[in-house]
């Protein structure tokens, strides 16, 4: 039974719709999260997630859900090995609101499986993605690298 979420919520210092192109655009996520989204962000698509160069393998896959910018994005998360398995697919949402000047931006991951390894991190990894895409919108420069791969 998946029961467990994960809720991250920041304030970033930017218009909604710098937030919210900043989570799709490739360019934008190539330098905070060190990774790209790929997708045409139509309602039922597919998207992928994987490093930058253009060789580097898919790390996690979904279809997007809902697709209304700049308020709010949602999309499942599955890593490749689960994508047929939608039982396995976990339910990212970014619900982005203005707040007084700047923004609010709310992340909501929902429906993964207690103890599971996906659970496990995103617990660290969202944190992470998040401080480094507002301190990028502040400031112009994202936090140095985020993951260690194994060589």
């Amino acid at each position: 039974m998946y029961i467990s979420s994960f809720t991250y919520t920041t304030y970033i210092a930017a218009a909604p719709e710098k937030v919210f192109d900043a989570l799709i655009d490739p360019k934008m996520t190539k330098k905070y999260w060190q990774q790209v989204n790929l997708s045409d962000w139509k309602p039922g698509s597919r998207w992928v997630h994987r490093g930058p160069d253009r060789n580097a393998p898919i790390d996690l896959v979904g279809k997007v859900v809902e697709y209304s910018p700049p308020r709010r994005l949602v999309m499942t998360w599955a890593f490749p090995e689960d994508e047929l398995w939608d039982e396995k697919h976990s339910r990212v949402t970014f619900d982005i609101k203005p707040y007084h000047d700047i923004t609010r931006l709310t992340l909501r991951h929902e429906n993964l499986e207690p103890g599971s390894k996906m659970l496990t991190e995103i617990t660290e990894g969202w944190p992470m993605v998040l401080s480094s895409l507002k301190t990028l919108l502040e400031t112009g420069r994202a936090l140095p690298r985020l993951w260690q791969r194994a060589a």
